[in-house]
């Protein structure tokens, strides 16, 4: 994978933003982020090809460089392992969010940084959400699909407004990216909430789009929606102002 600064216009998904070419003839502060904190959502297997791999520890090493910290699923495995550890290894804030059910470290392994139990799967996704003020996916299997589906909806009904980002690997993505388009073109997306997701093929170019997300959709209903789950002992109520 090609060093990403050397790109100096940045293509996302929906849109195109200019950067101006970084001075690599001297030494630069390190890069300012709006953000905390960014939930990943990635698969507990590593992948067949290892630039999945590399993007993983390249989007922990990103992380670093600005200052964010990461918000994920817990765990030391596949894609998990690697971002949580580029993260850890570079002094960055760590968060795993972990079910108590498979809490057990036969089944998620030494986790870098803090540990945060919850009672069960929502808990688990409603915890992350709360902490992380955008959200990333990883190439991943059947639960990074639905963690990043129910993030995109909440966004689309108003729930929060956080930047949703897919880190395109080699074109992983691109079949659902088809997907989308054609549920846009056949009515059952509107075309404003296809701009809640923003897709690059680098960490460096994803995390520069999302720095930019500008939220374009609304919902009249958004006012009334909250989403609630229990974690440990105290109730949490999510709702539009969760975003800073």
């Amino acid at each position: 994978m090609e060093q990403e600064e050397a790109s100096t216009t940045k293509t996302i998904t929906g849109s195109t933003m200019s950067k101006p070419a970084s001075n690599s003839s001297s030494k630069v502060s390190p890069l300012r982020s709006r953000f905390r904190r960014v939930c990943v959502f990635c698969g507990s297997s590593a992948g067949k090809k290892a630039s999945y791999q590399l993007a993983a520890v390249q989007l922990g090493q990103q992380l670093v460089e600005r200052g964010v910290g990461l918000v994920y699923g817990g765990g030391s495995v596949g894609l998990m392992g690697l971002v949580s550890r580029a993260v850890h290894n570079g002094g960055g804030q760590v968060i795993g969010v972990v079910p108590k059910a498979v809490l057990p470290s036969e089944l998620i392994g030494e986790t870098p940084g803090e540990l945060k139990a919850v009672s069960g799967m929502h808990q688990r996704k409603a915890e992350m959400a709360r902490r992380a003020d955008a959200f990333v996916a990883l190439p991943g299997g059947y639960g990074t699909l639905e963690e990043l589906l129910e993030v995109i909806t909440w966004a689309q009904l108003g729930i929060h407004d956080k930047p949703v980002g897919l880190l395109n690997v080699d074109g992983y993505y691109d079949s659902l990216l088809a997907f989308i388009d054609k549920a846009v073109d056949e009515g059952f997306i509107a075309p404003a909430a296809r701009h809640i997701i923003v897709a690059a093929p680098t960490p460096g170019e994803l995390l520069a789009g999302l720095e930019d997300y500008v939220p374009g959709h609304h919902d009249a209903s958004s006012a009334k929606l909250t989403w609630e789950s229990s974690v440990d002992t105290n109730t949490m109520v999510c709702s539009p102002d969760i975003s800073r």
